[in-house]
């Protein structure tokens, strides 16, 4: 099951968020083979999304995640949800999808940008 977290992002700024992964022993998660994918819609049933950028560091178990300051600039102020998902092709040649982390993200206004 997902971790829920509330993230708030500022309209106009670059974010970059850090999910330290650990297995069931508290190691950091190995990540080799991996693959992450992570999006914000309005509402769960919008066709449209932004898809973050994602970074991971398979050794040390980080998976970033990322928007620069042109993507929060066209987001609409107001409420929205998101989730990440990691995957593997397992020994089967099948692909493995956990999600690991979902919520919502309030996007903030700003007085220096539109």
């Amino acid at each position: 099951m997902a971790e829920y977290e509330k993230f708030t992002i500022d309209k106009g700024s670059d974010i970059s968020i850090q999910l330290d992964l650990v297995d069931p022993s508290g190691n950091a998660k190995n990540l080799t083979g991996y693959d992450a994918v992570a999006k914000m819609k309005r509402n769960y049933s919008s066709d449209s999304s932004t898809d973050f950028t994602i970074a991971i560091v398979p050794t040390e178990g980080t998976v970033t995640l990322s928007l620069t300051n042109q993507q929060t600039d066209a987001l609409k102020v107001g409420n929205y949800v998101y989730d990440v998902e990691i995957s593997y092709v397992d020994e089967n040649a099948a692909t493995i999808v956990e999600r690991i982390l979902e919520g919502k993200i309030r996007v903030s206004p700003s007085v220096s940008t539109s």
